[in-house]
């Protein structure tokens, strides 16, 4: 199961959020308890197992899931692997002020490119992860000034290889609760979806995409939980919002 979190106060000012930590609005904090309902609803998913970034507006998104569906006891691990794409220079700017400074068109591209990362953010700045005491445990290097949806699979996808295949392949029902770019490197890597395809899979926030696989971890099936038009009118808002 992936599930990208509820509507940030970011998400709803239409600003590039990334790596900064922003909390969950009201709307938000009801698509969470939402998707916990409809996952609770799935009478044959026995979810034993939970990942999450290190952003709050994922960790609260799995709280108040877990507690719809009371299961607010199991286990979750946390990564910076699985955080939302780190956009540089852009987070905090607004759509609006971002094309008024760069361009609409440079813009589109930072937006929609697979291998095109925005403008970095300087490393002696405030905001910067490697000055973030979450991060102390990871290697300065590892961490990112700006990111393309490329940079995203490359360290998303070595965390799910080694943290959350081998609870799928054990039989376990896992929950990842994620971010618009980080659940579409795990949805690229499991469904095979090319370079150019994939950055136009929209993710909506707070409905649970579910995935059938089979021993080998084959798709066999995907959708989203509940009702498709509701997914699909989702999608769309996302598609207007920043990351």
């Amino acid at each position: 199961m992936l599930l990208r979190h509820g509507q940030s106060s970011w998400n709803a000012e239409g600003r590039f959020t990334g790596w900064v930590d922003v909390d969950l609005t009201e709307a938000g904090e009801a698509q969470a308890a939402l998707a916990g309902g409809l996952l609770a609803a799935e009478s044959d998913l026995d979810v034993e197992y939970v990942h999450t970034s290190l952003l709050t507006r994922a960790v609260r998104t799995a709280d108040i899931a877990l507690a719809a569906m009371g299961r607010s006891w199991l286990p979750v691990q946390r990564s910076w692997r699985l955080n939302e794409r780190h956009y540089g220079a852009l987070q905090g700017l607004g759509k609006v002020e971002t094309a008024e400074r760069f361009g609409a068109e440079e813009v589109h591209g930072w937006r929609r490119g697979y291998r095109t990362p925005p403008p970095p953010l300087a490393r002696d700045d405030p905001g910067h992860p490697s000055n973030d005491f979450r991060y102390r445990a990871v290697a300065p290097g590892a961490l990112p000034s700006t990111e393309c949806l490329a940079d995203v699979v490359a360290r998303a996808i070595p965390y799910f290889e080694d943290a959350i295949a081998p609870e799928l392949l054990a039989g376990s029902a896992v929950l990842v609760v994620a971010h618009g770019n980080s659940i579409r490197a795990l949805a690229k890597f499991l469904e095979n979806i090319s370079d150019e395809a994939i950055v136009d899979l929209e993710i909506p926030t707070g409905i649970p995409r579910r995935y059938d696989l089979g021993r080998s971890l084959e798709v066999r099936d995907v959708y989203y939980l509940g009702n498709p038009d509701d997914a699909a009118r989702a999608a769309e808002a996302v598609a207007l919002e920043a990351g």
